[in-house]
C-alpha cells in the first residue's frame, strides 16, 4: 500500500551549510544595492522580517514585483546569531505562516518567519551576516518559467532546503512540531 511521507506541520527547514544559515530578505532596490556593496543593512527603523523559505520570500515580494519588495537578497547568517534569533522572545517574533508552492497556493503545513526588532537587528546587521546574494534574478527566471507551462525546469530552481535540526527547548519555545 502507497504511503505518503506528510511533512511535518511546523518544522524549520532552510538552505544551510555547517556554519550558515540561509533567510532571505525583501526590500527596494536601492536597500539591496546598498547590502550588496556593503554586504550589511543599514539598521533599519522597522522590523526586519526574514523568510527561511525561498518559496514563502517569493509569496511576500509577489515574485519580486510588490512595491518596496522588488528585490529578494539570500543572507547567510552564521547559525550562532541564527540560534540565538530563535531562542530569545521579545527582540524577536516567530510567525508560521502557510509554506506556498511555485504558483503561491498555500500547503498544508508552515513555514517559519522570523522577525527582528530593536536589540536583535543589531545583531542581525553587524554580527551574523556572512554574505549577501541578489536572488532576484532566479525568483524571477521561476516566474517566468511557470508563465509558460515549464514547471519541470522551475522546480530545478528552486534551492534545497533541508530539515533544520533544533533543540528540544528551541522547538517548545517556538511550538515547532519537529
Amino acid at each position: 500500500m502507497f504511503e505518503e511521507k506528510r511533512v511535518p506541520d511546523r518544522q524549520v527547514r532552510a538552505a544551510q551549510t555547517e556554519t550558515t544559515v540561509r533567510v532571505y530578505q525583501a526590500c527596494s532596490p536601492a536597500v539591496a544595492d546598498a547590502a550588496l556593496e556593503k554586504q550589511t543593512f543599514g539598521e533599519p527603523d522597522r522590523t526586519v522580517w526574514l523568510d527561511l523559505s525561498f518559496r514563502l520570500a517569493a509569496y511576500h515580494s509577489g515574485n519580486g514585483s510588490k512595491p518596496g519588495h522588488e528585490r529578494v537578497l539570500a543572507v547567510d547568517l552564521e547559525r550562532e546569531g541564527f540560534e540565538w534569533a530563535l531562542s530569545h522572545e521579545g527582540p524577536v517574533l516567530i510567525q508560521w505562516d502557510a509554506e506556498r508552492d511555485l504558483d503561491h497556493t498555500p500547503l498544508n503545513f508552515e513555514a517559519i518567519r522570523i522577525g527582528l526588532t530593536g536589540e536583535a537587528v543589531g545583531h542581525y546587521v553587524d554580527e551574523w551576516i556572512q554574505s549577501i546574494t541578489d536572488v532576484t534574478p532566479v525568483v524571477r527566471d521561476i516566474s517566468g518559467l511557470l508563465a509558460t507551462d515549464q514547471l519541470h525546469k522551475a522546480v530545478k530552481l528552486v534551492p534545497h532546503e533541508p530539515p533544520y535540526e533544533l533543540s528540544a527547548e528551541v522547538k517548545k519555545a517556538i511550538e515547532a512540531t519537529v
